[in-house]
């Protein structure tokens, strides 16, 4: 019955900041804006496959979490380097103080985050091949990469 998530959509404190925000990250093209209920939408992807709803609300924003399918050659080759040109901040749960990618290895799942302007917390993610290991927790792409060799992590 459900085979994916077509559309969510966030609140947030400037519709235009937020379209300049998202407009300008790759993959991402905006679909529509309605001045009058203050939402814009946006194509994730290929038009009509997916979708990202933008609310302007007065007030608290309460930050939103939620992930873009990538490709790991992207997110390995390109990603942090792209969202550094946009004056994006990148981060990792491998408390190295670095903006490279990680491994979920439960899953196992490649991933980098960043923010938006209203502090939701985004993610470019993509699914390995591999089997899942998840007594490794998270790791680096590095570590993960020696985990698969049989060899110890750093």
């Amino acid at each position: 019955m459900i085979n994916g998530l077509f559309e969510t959509h966030i609140q947030v404190s400037s519709l235009r900041v937020s379209i300049e925000f998202y407009s300008a990250l790759p993959g991402l093209k905006l679909a529509r804006i309605d001045k009058d209920r203050k939402v814009a939408f946006f194509w994730i992807g290929k038009e009509g496959e997916a979708m990202l709803g933008l609310w302007e609300k007065k007030g608290q924003i309460y930050p939103q979490h939620f992930a873009f399918r990538s490709s790991t050659k992207v997110i390995l080759e390109i990603a942090v380097a792209i969202l550094r040109s946009l004056q994006i901040d990148c981060y990792n749960f491998l408390q190295d103080e670095s903006s490279k990618p990680m491994v979920f290895t439960w899953m196992p799942a490649i991933a980098v985050y960043f923010r938006d302007p209203d502090l939701h917390e985004l993610k470019l993610i993509d699914m390995l091949p591999q089997e899942p290991r998840p007594g490794s927790g998270i790791v680096s792409y590095e570590d993960w990469m020696l985990i698969q060799a049989g060899a110890e992590p750093r």
